[in-house]
């Protein structure tokens, strides 16, 4: 039998396409024969080439024009868009083979934001992605997201400080808007609250912010007269700041090994669900209502219901719109780590 070819549409970002992993994984595992290729934008190509799901990337390293080329040579048979945009709509109508499309829900998400009537469906987004695919006969497994990490960034303990080489809760302190992100002296107050070894996950770009917790929480002379109350309060709290420091397969790498995950809305976040990690999740301007929540995994919900101004956009901003910021300043950290 020849083999049935489906390309799926995915640009970006980390957190989207690692909710299209269940998907991949049962197109190519509930469909006889099926060859599936994914494309994307060349700087995600690396969540992608070590799925054993995923028979080719294509990525978006050319001009459209020369992608649809390369594209029509390979002679789908399907296409599924999972992302729905001008440029999924130019690919498949010049490919011109059947596809399905995922629903954004755009008309729903605006009422949300603007007029705050809720017209979501309680579904999370990985099931309404699976909707696209039922028309091939495919229908949801029961293991959740995948995340594949090639060994040669399998992270090894001695990488990290001796006091976090036993155990570490994790904590990925970034995000792609500053109001899906705890202000400073937030994550200090929850670092201060987990209370055991953290290692701060993050980019570059998340650096600096990470060194000023870690500084916080520095062991100096000049703290020594402080030490031994410290630990007759039980402080524990030690910071290792990995931002910066590691790729994201590393990263991924030490959410895994990681005993919890704290984090805003951002990709890490689905990377840790597809390890099967409990989660604490933190939203600021966005609501889990939106469909990203962790999924398949135990977690729990940081947010401020008690605002009137909340969701304030679908993706977020620079800076608080009414200038208050009570949805990150005045949430609420309920928890209790063993």
């Amino acid at each position: 039998m020849a083999a049935q070819k489906i390309l799926i549409l995915r640009f970006s970002s980390i957190g989207d396409i690692v909710l299209t992993t269940p998907v991949v994984r049962t197109l190519k595992t509930q469909l006889d024969n099926a060859e599936i290729h994914y494309c994307t934008k060349p700087q995600y190509e690396e969540l992608l080439s070590h799925n054993p799901y995923i028979d080719k990337v294509h990525t978006l390293s050319k001009g459209l024009n020369e992608v649809i080329r390369d594209l029509r040579a390979e002679r789908f048979d399907h296409i599924i868009d999972l992302h729905r945009n001008l440029r999924t709509w130019i690919i498949k109508t010049r490919l011109g083979v059947r596809s399905h499309s995922f629903h954004k829900l755009n008309r729903e998400k605006w009422l949300m934001v603007n007029l705050k009537i809720n017209k979501l469906p309680n579904r999370h987004i990985v099931d309404r992605y699976m909707d696209t695919v039922l028309p091939l006969g495919v229908k949801m497994d029961t293991l959740g997201l995948d995340f594949f990490i090639p060994e040669k960034d399998e992270v090894p303990p001695e990488w990290l400080p001796e006091t976090h080489r036993k155990e570490f809760v994790a904590y990925a302190i970034g995000a792609q808007h500053n109001t899906k992100k705890l202000p400073l002296n937030r994550m200090i107050e929850l670092c201060d609250k987990i209370n055991k070894p953290v290692v701060l996950l993050g980019g570059p770009e998340d650096r600096a912010m990470g060194s000023e917790i870690e500084k916080f929480f520095a062991r100096t002379t000049r703290s020594a007269p402080y030490e031994e109350g410290l630990t007759r309060l039980n402080k524990k709290t030690v910071i290792y700041n990995a931002c910066g420091k590691y790729n994201l397969n590393q990263s991924a790498s030490l959410v895994k090994q990681a005993t919890h995950l704290f984090t805003h809305d951002t990709g890490l976040m689905h990377i840790g669900a597809a390890f099967k990690k409990q989660i604490f999740s933190i939203w600021g301007n966005t609501i889990p209502a939106f469909g990203m929540y962790p999924y398949r995994t135990r977690f729990s919900i940081f947010e401020n219901n008690r605002l009137d101004c909340r969701p304030c956009s679908k993706i977020g901003y620079q800076k608080c719109p009414k200038g208050h910021f009570k949805c990150m300043n005045e949430s609420v950290f309920d928890f209790y780590l063993p």
